[in-house]
């Protein structure tokens, strides 16, 4: 049963009411013969009650507020920009959610995404390299491309195996006489696995991309800097760089926009709560609470 003001479930001998207003919730049984006085100490009738009289026998406890709202909801309605301001409302704590979940997201990015554009320009650039002329190129592409076929939540179950309280990874640590780190409550041994699986996912894709940039480049440029006594060093920076930087920045907005995506790996790895202190709740993350859970569209949009 709702009403503006008040969500009444009724169980087979129980009645739950909540307040939307204070998330009071009174549980009555049907069963027990309650008398209800007002400040006057007169009875009220059932008609007469408030929901502030049931205070005397109300249960206090903490109701997510997606909670109240879905058992509130009766359909689409415009809410003008009472969303963006919950979104940037401060928490009790003085900061806000989306601009943590922000710098969360941003900074497990940089610790994946950078290392991972440089090692893949050093491996494209040793793998195009008309010097070293290294054999098995096709096997080496294979296998530097594998990771990226495998599911991303395969990786994070693997990780998480192996980096468990009473994982291979603590075991070893323990055979050497140390004490067992709890790798998934220490923020940035959570970040970094995170970021590190995202990193082994992805330099394979980023090494290809580069490798058909460097071999897209005019080959007589490379011959005249060998004829002309260039160094390798000289030949990368003064030519290759140069010429790549299109194929890089391309790799760089779609990695941030990857980025910005990021959800399957710290979602698994943290178990959807961003362990810890979520710390490593994404921005995805973020909005898969108000569609998973109290199905707020509106403020997932």
């Amino acid at each position: 049963y709702l009403t503006d003001d008040i969500a009444e479930i009724n169980l087979s001998n129980i009645k739950i009411i909540l307040e939307k207003k204070t998330g009071i919730v009174t549980l009555l049984r049907k069963d027990m013969d309650v008398e209800i006085k007002n400040e006057k100490g007169k009875i009220l009738s059932s008609k007469q009650i408030k929901l502030k009289d049931l205070s005397r026998i109300t249960l206090e406890v903490c109701i997510d507020k997606s909670i109240i709202e879905l058992l509130f909801n009766k359909g689409e309605a415009f809410v003008g920009i009472d969303n963006y301001i919950s979104l940037f409302t401060p928490t009790g704590k003085g900061t806000i959610d989306i601009l943590d979940y922000t710098a969360n997201t941003m900074i497990m990015w940089v610790m994946g995404a950078i290392p991972q554009i440089i090692f893949a320009l050093l491996l494209a650039v040793i793998f195009t390299s008309t010097r070293l002329n290294i054999k098995g190129q096709s096997f080496f592409k294979t296998v530097i491309y594998m990771p990226n076929l495998i599911m991303a939540s395969a990786f994070s179950m693997l990780f998480f195996t192996l980096f468990s309280n009473v994982g291979p990874i603590n075991q070893l640590i323990t055979s050497m006489g140390g004490e067992v780190f709890f790798f998934f409550n220490n923020v940035w041994s959570a970040r970094t696995i995170i970021a590190f699986i995202n990193f082994l996912m992805w330099f394979g894709n980023t090494t290809i991309l580069l490798m058909a940039g460097i071999m897209g480049i005019d080959q007589s440029l490379f011959e005249a800097a060998s004829i002309d006594g260039a160094t390798s060093i000289q030949v990368f920076f003064k030519i290759t760089l140069p010429l790549l930087m299109p194929i890089i920045v391309y790799v760089l907005i779609t990695a941030l926009i990857g980025g910005l995506q990021m959800f399957d790996v710290p979602q698994i790895i943290s178990a959807g709560l961003g362990t810890p202190n979520r710390t490593t709740m994404t921005l995805v993350m973020y909005l898969n609470r108000y569609i998973g859970q109290s199905k707020n569209y509106g403020m997932a949009g």
